[in-house]
């Protein structure tokens, strides 16, 4: 039998969750919470279980999105998992919110640039070409000032993400015809997508345990930051 995924993805503002049984979308929930995203993940995974009669006990894995993206979101995200996880005894697989925002844009010939909004005027930034189904890694992630990032690039390309609304004006500006920037329902990052990439991982039997799950920053934490500015010669305590 396919896998039974539950997937999770709080890297941005909103927030979704998604049910996949193989390539099969079996549900899917997205909200843009007027609170914190703690207080309404598990009563929306249980909803969503409820009405699919599905119980937690009949996953074979659970997923989340790792990041780049906000903090506190993707803390939330990962705890979630995590706890569900080490509660059942289930395998967990981390994704890249870069990676997923790509596969939104499926089969493109150009090269896909996913945006995130970093705030400070930053974006985190993927770049990625479509081969044998899948969006593959051009660069490493980074976070970058996107005048900086729209320099580097010479040829056509396609802009996904919610970094691409933000600075879609300074895109158009900068590259020209040579840009294009995806329809606004594929900017918004969600949790189906993610989970396609979840299943190559499961299938490459790429799992980890619960512990082993992290966050991926990329960037430090203003409270990081703040550390640093204060410790001695630049070093931070432990």
């Amino acid at each position: 039998m396919e896998p039974l995924l539950l997937t999770v993805s709080t890297a941005t503002r909103l927030a979704s969750i998604a049910v996949t049984r193989g390539e099969s979308l079996l549900g899917e929930v997205a909200l843009d919470p007027p609170g914190t995203q703690s207080d309404f993940l598990l009563p929306v995974i249980a909803d969503l279980l409820t009405r699919l009669e599905l119980k937690l006990e009949e996953f074979d894995c659970f997923a989340a999105v790792h990041g780049p993206g906000a903090f506190t979101g993707l803390r939330v995200g990962i705890a979630t998992i995590k706890g569900l996880a080490l509660a059942l005894n289930k395998p967990v697989i981390g994704v890249s919110s870069l990676q997923s925002l790509a596969m939104q844009v499926p089969d493109v010939a150009a090269q896909v640039y996913t945006l995130i909004d970093a705030r400070k005027k930053e974006v985190y930034a993927g770049c990625y070409n479509w081969e044998s189904g899948l969006p593959h890694p051009v660069c490493a992630e980074r976070v970058i000032d996107p005048q900086q990032l729209l320099s580097e690039i010479s040829g056509e390309a396609l802009f996904v993400g919610d970094g691409s609304i933000a600075y879609r004006t300074l895109i158009v500006r900068q590259l020209g015809s040579r840009a294009r920037v995806a329809p606004s329902s594929a900017n918004m990052l969600r949790a189906g997508s993610a989970a396609m990439l979840a299943l190559v991982k499961f299938e490459a039997d790429e799992l980890l345990s619960a512990a082993s799950l992290n966050p991926v920053y990329i960037r430090p934490s203003d409270a990081e930051l703040n550390k640093r500015e204060t410790a001695p010669d630049g070093a931070i305590e432990g």
